[in-house]
């Protein structure tokens, strides 16, 4: 069917309700765009479900432009509202007697858990309502008819990624960005002064945003509902921070989440707070900022500050961080993430029937996918069942496989101490090609999971240069300590070859005995792998396994959809444009054009154009002409004559070599004469600086980790009467991100999926997100629905992924 009239005749409602996210207005955005993109007509549902049930005003008609401008604002721009009347049989019967009398049967709900169980109980009974609702003669049997069945499509906007069956929810990525933030700032006074810091951070019910920034920051200790410390904690926390003092550590992080238990589930009582303002009187160096917390966790608090200053004598503050999680501007991902979940609610919802259970849409790896609503809340029930009844096991398990990864690998990297026994096993890492955000982190995560494993850990500095030159140090655990915000590359990267050098290396290798290799870099990093493997017939030095971790902010290299760096650059980029369109905010009528980096991959351009409302993005990959820059100005010229006076315009570094930067700005500088007027940036380098994202370093650790992990097992199979010799295919491979796993792929079999010349893979998945992009910026072009997400059951797959 034509997507451009599956909505005809039809209309839909979006509403947000519960506790706001940053991007819930991106999925708002793209609901109402795409809404009317089917021909559908769209509503707003202002103040939640409150507004459901008072109607009138605070049910209106969506516009095009209506949504304009939305994008880089967090909260939610029509409102959310906490509402008993909805709870009651006759709240919900006003609900719906405002949807039929407006012909409303198709509604799409953003929120939390509560949100859409409501969602779904107004569904159920919906036939009833509407039966009640004629016999009080409040609608015709006529209107009853003609909304017979009431569709229902949520999107999950919480920041504590509570959901379970999601990978993310809207609004989590941005509040790690917050915590990173604040834990940033904070570690520069406290390494100033030897102190120590405990962050709470929320998350009642769910440790997400406390585990993965504990990750992201390298955490002395974390505390999360899932899985209480064991009896004892005290004194392994103290000896904790003390061995971090005595390797020359000058600060320590706790990070705390919201509702953190102890074991034994015992209450914190009322004297232990009043404990903590005795703490001020006697410990006058002491800060509390309490900030809408329960008496539980300020009493969880006290216990970790009053033991870390009494026992130790440490230094301590204690930061409350509060509702600043749920504020700021939204991240790329999220705004990604919300307009994607957008498309794909409103097709969810024109494709559904009456026997079509009620969904959640989300994203799983980089796919789209619709879920069972009730089962993704049944199954998060179960992990609050498992939590209240002690089952911390259960619980971590049913949060998901990512979940409980994270967890392990946060034990392996910050809890346990190196083991006495050595491997004899010497493994070296080095940076290669450009730099990028997030390289540090995975060089950490490589060296102390090398170390906990026994092996000795080597640094290669200015790439396969020093491999050649002896440029080899070793490196301990504290060589890499708070490496994971330090952007760029603590290693020293270049981008050469070792095809040239492969004499000079082959000594080196034997010379400083190196039995694995990690390679961490671009797409310099994936050919230079790949000469070292076909060096293996004429250098036996050669003959080690080998992996690729790519990492660089054009996100090209093969074997992964996503690479370490990208997503920092995504939001310089991102951040930058939001800055530009402001700057023209009392100007009007002025169109930006901004040339990005990425090299022949149009990855950044396409995913900042999508980030940051762009209406034009122009890429290598998907070939263009003057008729259609004709096409665009034109576009531009009609929007004009709207009530939005701005465009922005992207263009990837090598997309054409004759319609360059300065070409498309003179043309649409002519072109638009009269109408608007042009300004051009090219943002360089700046997008390859700066600190990591969240995603960054929790993404770099954990590949950095599970790259020594699986050369520990390869150097296992490869080791024969005391020697290594590793010469297969996968014994040389990639690590990536694909789809929905992170996989190891040999490099060799990656040559036939490779574009050398322009140094991108042959298939990049986010092509197919471009059509979004433009039907988002009113382009009239054709949405492929053929290969619509189906429903997936997630109950039976209780151990799905949570990245």
């Amino acid at each position: 069917m034509d997507p451009t009239k599956m909505g005809t005749g039809r209309s839909i409602a979006v509403l947000t309700s519960g506790g706001d996210a940053q991007g819930m207005n991106a999925a708002v955005r793209a609901t109402v765009r795409v809404g009317l993109y089917t021909g559908a007509k769209v509503f707003f549902v202002h103040e939640g479900y409150q507004g459901l049930v008072d109607g009138g005003d605070h049910i209106r008609p969506a516009t095009w432009e209506s949504v304009s401008a939305m994008l880089q604002l967090g909260g939610t721009v029509i409102g959310s509202a906490r509402c008993k009347d909805f709870r009651s049989r006759e709240g919900r019967m006003k609900a719906a007697c405002n949807l039929v009398k407006l012909g409303i049967t198709n509604l799409c709900v953003i929120g939390g858990d509560g949100s859409l169980t409501g969602a779904n109980e107004f569904r159920t009974e919906w036939s009833g309502l509407l039966v009640d609702l004629v016999q009080a003669g409040k609608i015709t049997r006529e209107e009853a008819n003609k909304s017979s069945h009431l569709n229902i499509v949520g999107m999950v906007g919480s920041i504590d990624n509570d959901f379970c069956g999601t990978d993310m929810t809207i609004g989590t990525d941005s509040a790690l960005h917050r915590i990173i933030e604040v834990v940033d700032a904070i570690s520069t006074t406290a390494q100033s002064h030897q102190r120590t810091f405990i962050l709470e951070v929320m998350g009642r019910h769910c440790g997400y945003l406390a585990l993965v920034s504990a990750l992201a920051c390298g955490a002395d200790w974390v505390f999360i509902p899932e899985m209480p410390p064991d009896e004892g904690w005290e004194n392994h926390l103290c000896r904790r921070l003390t061995d971090q003092r005595a390797r020359g550590s000058r600060l320590n992080v706790i990070i705390v989440a919201e509702g953190a238990i102890s074991r034994d589930g015992k209450p914190i009582t009322s004297d232990q707070i009043k404990k903590v303002k005795l703490l001020f009187l006697y410990f006058g160096c002491v800060l509390l900022l309490c900030l809408h917390l329960t008496d539980y966790l300020k009493g969880f608090t006290f216990i970790c500050l009053q033991l870390v200053t009494d026992r130790l004598g440490f230094d301590t503050r204690t930061t409350i961080l509060g509702h600043v999680q749920r504020g700021g501007t939204p991240s790329a991902f999220d705004r990604i993430l919300g307009s994607r979940m957008g498309v794909e609610a409103v097709m969810a919802l024109l494709e559904a029937t009456p026997d079509t259970p009620a969904c959640v849409v989300s994203l799983s790896g980089n796919q789209a996918v619709r879920l069972p609503l009730m089962e993704c809340v049944q199954l998060t029930k179960d992990v609050t069942a498992a939590m209240a009844s002690g089952r911390f096991d259960d619980a971590l398990k049913l949060r998901g496989k990512s979940f409980e990864n994270n967890w392990n690998t946060y034990k392996l990297l910050a809890h346990i101490n190196p083991p006495d026994v050595k491997s004899n096993i010497n493994v070296a890492l080095m940076n290669i090609g450009a730099p990028c955000a997030g390289m540090n982190a995975a060089v950490r995560a490589a060296v102390r999971m090398g170390i906990i494993q026994g092996h000795s850990m080597f640094a290669v500095h200015d790439g396969f240069h020093g491999l050649a030159h002896g440029q080899i140090e070793p490196m301990n655990w504290t060589t890499v300590s708070g490496w994971t915000n330090k952007g760029g590359s603590m290693l020293g990267t270049k981008r050469t070859l070792p095809g040239q050098l492969l004499g000079e290396i082959s000594k080196n290798i034997a010379k400083f005995n190196i039995h694995a290799l990690v390679i961490i870099g671009g797409f310099e990093a994936f050919v230079g792998g790949l000469e070292l493997v076909q060096a293996r017939e004429e250098y036996e030095e050669m003959c080690i396994p080998i992996v690729v971790i790519p990492a660089t902010v054009s996100n090209n290299v093969p074997g992964s959809d996503f690479s370490i760096g990208a997503d920092t650059a995504l939001n310089t980029i991102t951040t930058t444009c939001d800055r530009i369109k402001q700057s023209a905010a009392g100007t009007k009528r002025r169109v930006f054009i901004v040339e990005t980096m990425g090299g022949y991959c149009g990855y950044l351009a396409t995913m900042a154009g999508l980030a940051a409302g762009a209406d034009a993005a122009y890429i290598y990959e998907e070939k263009f002409n003057i008729r259609d820059l004709k096409a665009n100005v034109e576009h531009l010229v009609e929007k004009m004559k709207t009530t939005v006076k701005r465009g922005l315009v992207l263009r990837n570094e090598n997309c054409s070599a004759n319609y360059t930067t300065d070409f498309i700005f003179n043309l649409y500088s002519e072109e638009g004469k009269g109408v608007f007027d042009c300004r051009k940036n090219i943002l360089g380098h700046m997008q390859q600086g700066g600190t990591p994202t969240p995603f960054d370093r929790n993404f770099a650790t954990k590949m950095g980790a599970k790259s020594i992990l699986w050369l520990t097992e390869k150097l296992s199979e490869c080791n024969k009467h005391a020697r290594i010799f590793a010469n297969t295919p996968d014994s040389a491979c990639v690590l990536g991100m694909k789809k929905r796993a992170l996989t190891f792929q040999p490099l060799v079999d990656l040559k036939a999926d490779t574009d050398f010349e322009h140094r991108i893979p042959k298939k990049e998945w986010w092509l197919k997100i471009r059509p979004i992009m433009k039907i988002l910026a009113k382009y009239d072009i054709k949405l492929d629905t053929s290969e619509h997400a189906d429903m997936e059951h997630v109950l039976n797959k209780r151990g799905n992924h949570r990245e």
